[in-house]
């Protein structure tokens, strides 16, 4: 059957699904614009979350004290109307605009800001990328709550009882003194300190305040080991006025970090470093203040109602300072899984952006004489990989790990479920100029019988069943299941496969209740710290169980680095280790595959492959091709032949 006919059928045949899709919409009038978000997202909360989906929602809901450019992502005006750079690099000054406002009408000021970072950084927050602002002068230390502080700072002590008058989700009232000594329970050893589970149990902190003495223990009870008259507290902290990120006055905010970062301005543009409103987190607190009759925003749009498993749509924000260029009034984001009844969606004229179409549709796309306008794949700086779980056997053994990387055949993922994509081997995309990225080895079927019967196993004999965790989506899919092929077919080991949705698949991941996991990553900057740093000791986004002190030391030690040449050097050092021990296993770079309508303007193909909504415009009636049709692919992007005998189980 020819490719177009097939293509043809599988639409017509799936369009039902598409159909189904749009009954919830009944009546409601059609968005300005309305793109597909690819699932349900896991929360609003800026500080809370890590996935693109959140994120593009995110990103039109608030504004941080920059933005980033939809073109070339450059940093531009955002809640800051201006700022000013030290010559040392490290101190920025921000200007904010008189006129910011949030989405309730009241005034935002440069206090607002301070509270939203010391939020972030808040151990309490349990915020995934807390580590994006430890570049912050003590932020880290300030993360690190009980663990940051030592004898003779300045700390705060958070009580478990909240003061007057507070609002119902407040912090525990605080109180200001200097640490004094910490006195360790007797009988504790190292051992016991070192457990992160007990760390504060033992100790008692000992804090000068207002001259007096004063002890605390953390937790809700003083427990009976504590010296006689411990008080309980939240926590312990460092000082947040230690942090590097003040308000100087109302409308001005100083930062000043460890050391100079070339890309801080990009960080402070990215979604989870926005500003949120306090009084609205602490009147309803977690869970509540995001819902739609509570949430306050700051960004281009506000959120007027959200449809749990349909849509979120967005409404134009009357108290934006720069509403008059905005000329979306009303944005839908779609809630649709299944790729397919996506692209039905948008072949329909019911969805205007979709992000991804499947690799059969896109092979198609690629194939089109002539070709679509329409559809423009582009390079992205994101890389599709599975982690190990080095916490559990037999992935503790280096040996093990190897053997699996090697047995994967890429070039056949590549060919049978993928669309472009290019068979990866190191953690960092190319693309980036001066960077060349260390990779692994590439699959060496040999190499790896030999690795896995020195860790214990001969061909596969002993070997226990293991099982791959990914999120649903038909190419995930596709792909545990060749590689468990792969495996079982190349090693002799029994593979399972386990899909979730993607709320359960995040939990599982961060809680380590897995073998083996699908992950990806954009990066958040274009730099190969962005996708190294996620792998450091103890790293908010590293649920592997890895740990190496060289590789730690280095990604540390790069971001001291004032030397451009020799900071990348220490960086491919680093990625030489990750791909030797490899806790990760990389597969395939990205490559976008967004289709969008020819009467959208102001979108742009970029590396990060993100793209901000409030400069998008609809002009039906343009003639010339819109920045999308125009734009030009950062590099080439070839289709790989398809390979024509079938895999063997």
């Amino acid at each position: 059957m020819p490719p177009r006919l097939a293509l043809a059928i599988a639409i017509f045949v799936l369009l039902v699904g598409g159909i189904i899709a749009v009954v919830k919409e009944g009546q409601l009038p059609p968005a300005d614009f309305t793109f597909n978000n690819d699932t349900e997202v896991e929360s609003l909360d800026p500080a809370v979350v890590t996935g693109q989906p959140e994120g593009r929602i995110i990103d039109e809901l608030y504004e941080g004290l920059v933005r980033l450019g939809p073109k070339d992502r450059e940093p531009i005006p955002g809640v800051a109307e201006s700022w000013d750079i030290s010559e040392d690099g490290r101190t920025y000054t921000f200007h904010l605009r008189h006129d910011a406002k949030w989405s309730d009408g009241s005034p935002l000021n440069a206090h607002d800001m301070v509270y939203s970072m010391r939020r972030f950084l808040d151990p309490q927050t349990f915020a995934e990328y807390a580590y994006q602002a430890w570049y912050l002068k003590n932020g880290r230390r300030y993360s690190r709550a009980a663990r940051g502080v030592e004898p003779g700072d300045k700390v705060e002590v958070e009580l478990v009882e909240r003061p007057d008058g507070a609002l119902p989700f407040a912090r525990g009232a605080v109180l200001r003194g200097e640490l004094v000594r910490i006195e360790t329970d007797e009988g504790v050893d190292q051992e016991m300190l070192d457990d992160p589970m007990k760390f504060v149990d033992h100790r008692t902190f000992v804090v000068s305040i207002d001259g007096e003495e004063r002890l605390f223990r953390v937790g809700d009870n003083v427990p009976t080991t504590a010296p006689e008259g411990a008080e309980p507290c939240r926590q312990v902290l460092l000082d947040f006025s230690e942090v590097g990120f003040r308000a100087i006055d109302d409308y001005t905010v100083e930062t000043v970090l460890e050391s100079p970062t070339p890309y801080w301005l990009n960080l402070l543009g990215f979604y989870p470093l926005a500003p949120v409103n306090q009084k609205c987190v602490e009147t309803h607190g977690p869970g509540q203040w995001t819902e739609v009759e509570n949430i306050v925003t700051n960004g281009p749009f506000k959120l007027e109602f959200h449809r749990i498993r349909d849509r979120i749509r967005l409404r134009k924000n009357e108290h934006y300072w720069n509403r008059d260029n905005v000329a979306l009034e009303t944005i839908d984001a779609l809630a649709v899984q299944a790729l397919t009844t996506s692209f039905n969606l948008y072949e329909t004229g019911k969805v205007d952006w979709i992000t991804k179409v499947t690799p059969l549709i896109a092979r198609e796309l690629f194939e089109a004489d002539p070709p679509r306008p329409d559809f423009n794949p582009d390079a992205q700086f994101g890389t599709y990989f599975y982690t190990f779980n080095t916490s559990r056997k037999p992935f503790d053994d280096v040996r093990v790990r190897q053997a699996l990387m090697l047995a994967i055949d890429r070039e056949e993922i590549v060919t049978t479920a993928c669309a472009g994509e290019l068979p990866a081997l190191s953690m960092t995309p190319p693309g980036l100029p001066e960077y060349k990225a260390p990779e692994c080895e590439p699959m060496n079927i040999t190499r790896a019988k030999e690795l896995l019967a020195e860790a214990g196993y001969p061909d596969g004999t002993g070997f226990p069943k293991i099982e791959i965790l990914y999120n649903y989506e038909q190419q995930h899919q596709t792909i545990a299941e060749l590689i468990r092929k792969q495996w079982r077919r190349n090693l002799g080991i029994d593979v399972a496969t386990r899909n979730e949705e993607w709320g359960s698949y995040l939990s599982s991941q961060r809680q380590q209740k897995y073998d083996v996991v699908r992950r990806a990553w954009i990066g958040d900057y274009l730099d190969p710290n962005s996708m190294l740093d996620l792998w450091v000791t103890g790293g908010e986004n590293n649920s592997t169980g890895w740990s190496n002190a060289e590789f730690d030391k280095l990604i540390q030690d790069a971001k001291a680095e004032p030397d451009a040449d020799k900071r990348l050097e220490m960086l491919a050092d680093a990625e030489r280790i990750l791909m030797r021990e490899g806790p990760v296993m990389p597969i395939y770079y990205y490559v976008s595959r967004s289709m969008l309508k020819p009467y959208v303007y102001g979108w742009y193909n970029n590396l990060e492959d993100r793209h901000p909504l409030w400069t998008l415009s609809i002009r039906r009636d343009a003639s010339g091709p819109n920045d999308f049709m125009a734009s030009k692919p950062v590099r080439e992007i070839t289709m790989k032949p398809r390979r024509t005998e079938a895999a063997t189980p």
